[in-house]
């Protein structure tokens, strides 16, 4: 199958930052920020009706993340609130790219990142089709 273009539709979902998410100066620690990534595509699922444990039981399938990168542009503070976005880039038959920034209330971007997840049969742990259907819209 061919990449193809899916629109750009903005998905946001909102962070504060805790104590939990910082290192000992109150500045967000690189590796938090992967899991508020992680968190706005998990909700950017669910808000399609897409429950990741459900298609894991059902049929074995989990999205793992294959590649991403990283363009750290200003820190995120404790107390901060964020907004975490997500836009789909391209749909390929066993993966998604996806578009992710992080900006504080306000406006100004913190963070931008493109990731790749592929679809993953867990009894052999290799890549495959995403089913039909599974993902309104893609």
């Amino acid at each position: 199958m061919t990449p193809t273009d899916t629109p750009a539709a903005l998905f946001t979902w909102p962070v504060r930052i805790y104590w939990e998410d910082t290192d000992a100066g109150g500045v967000v620690y690189h590796a938090s920020y992967l899991r508020f990534l992680e968190r706005a595509r998990t909700e950017w699922l669910r808000s399609l009706g897409v429950h990741q444990s459900g298609i894991k039981e059902e049929g074995g399938l989990v999205f793992l993340v294959r590649e991403m990168q990283l363009d750290f542009l200003k820190a995120a503070l404790l107390d901060d609130e964020l907004q975490v976005t997500v836009a789909v880039k391209e749909r390929r038959a066993a993966s998604i790219l996806f578009a992710q920034s992080i900006y504080r209330a306000g406006g100004t971007e913190l963070l931008r990142a493109t990731v790749r997840i592929a679809c993953v049969d867990t009894r052999r742990m290799r890549p495959v089709q995403i089913p039909a259907g599974l993902i309104p819209g893609l």
